[in-house]
């Protein structure tokens, strides 16, 4: 795999992961809400016009062009895997972040995802 397809796969995995922090910080500006029927509308145009989450939408737009061009230069068995990388950033940065619970399990699950993604793009 070329440096430039590397670099694009990781930019799209951190597009991804920044989607996902981002609609987190959205949710929790928004804060708690019941789904109901009469919530759909104002809750709907809350979350539809809160800056994190409209910045999430934008990093995921701009993420699947990073990806297009990703998969124009490697083989779609080797790029998706490389995804799950998004899995331990997402962990971190949420532990850093929205002080989200990290625990040897968790060290133990992002270490399998880190050795399974060596497999693969040495295969």
């Amino acid at each position: 795999m070329s440096l430039v397809s590397l670099f694009l796969i990781v930019t799209g995995v951190l597009f991804n992961v920044a989607a996902q922090l981002l609609i987190k910080a959205g949710t929790n500006a928004v804060g708690y809400f019941e789904y109901s029927r009469e919530n759909i509308l104002p809750i709907g145009w809350k979350l539809a016009t809160e800056p994190h989450i409209v910045g999430a939408m934008g990093c995921y737009a701009f993420g699947v062009v990073i990806w297009v061009l990703a998969l124009s230069r490697v083989q779609v068995s080797i790029a998706y895997p490389l995804l799950s990388l998004g899995y331990v950033v997402n962990a971190l940065a949420a532990w850093y972040l929205f002080n989200e619970s990290f625990n040897p399990a968790k060290v133990v699950g992002m270490g399998v995802i880190i050795l399974g993604v060596i497999i693969i793009s040495r295969a």
